[in-house]
């Protein structure tokens, strides 16, 4: 039994023939990983499919936190319900994956050589003053900063905002990489600066990651490079 989220289970299809599969849209991970629990409890052997890896920002913690609650839907008596979940709980196998920023950073260069962060620039989850304190924060802190679901059809104003924010502790000229569909299908890449962000803005979308660098990140034969302090 394979649960996910319909675009991931549609980028899989061609590796899950004759499966029996559950598929959501957006906003109903709850839904999706409530059901994989409640399968799994039946017996079923579950695979829940995130993008990317499944312990950033996926679905494995959703997950967890669903089994350390009494959330569980429909599972008879409460003595039999706490039996099997504790059974459950022993049993899951969280299968390590390539975070997109991994494979983004790959295909830019080398942006990640040394101290990062990775903050997601979606409000649905994280109140956006949380997300803004965190923005100032690792700027301030001069970390390469990795931007998770950068701008969706309606939430426009919060990318440029960001970029507002890191461009008060970086320089004009520091390097930005952009790829949209990371080893996907449509793949594109675009290194850019800060000072060039906003000319990129309507290329930007969910799909896309953004690594900005840090005061030492520099470009060089169309690659990123973040140097590590190594004496070369």
């Amino acid at each position: 039994m394979v649960v996910g989220y319909k675009t991931y289970i549609d980028l899989i299809k061609r590796l899950i023939p004759n499966k029996e599969i559950f598929s959501t849209g957006m906003t109903r991970e709850v839904d999706r990983c409530q059901k994989a629990i409640e399968l799994a409890l039946q017996g079923k052997k579950v695979a829940v499919v995130s993008s990317g890896d499944a312990g950033i920002y996926g679905m494995a913690g959703l997950v967890l936190e669903l089994l350390q609650g009494a959330g569980v839907r429909g599972q008879g008596s409460e003595g039999k319900n706490k039996s099997q979940i504790s059974n459950l709980k022993s049993q899951i196998s969280i299968i390590p994956g390539v975070p997109a920023f991994c494979a983004a950073a790959s295909l830019l260069g080398a942006p990640l050589m040394h101290d990062f962060a990775s903050i997601s620039l979606s409000d649905l989850l994280t109140p956006w003053e949380t997300i803004k304190k965190r923005l100032e924060m690792t700027s301030i802190s001069d970390f390469v900063t990795i931007l998770y679901n950068p701008k969706s059809k309606t939430r426009i104003s919060q990318l440029e905002e960001a970029i507002a924010i890191i461009s008060s502790h970086r320089k004009e000229n520091t390097p930005v990489g952009i790829v949209k569909n990371a080893t996907r299908k449509k793949e594109e890449i675009k290194i850019t600066t800060l000072k060039e962000m906003p000319s990129h803005y309507d290329f930007i979308d969910m799909t896309t990651i953004v690594i900005i660098g840090n005061s030492a990140t520099f470009i060089a034969n169309g690659k990123i490079i973040t140097p590590r302090g190594y004496d070369v």
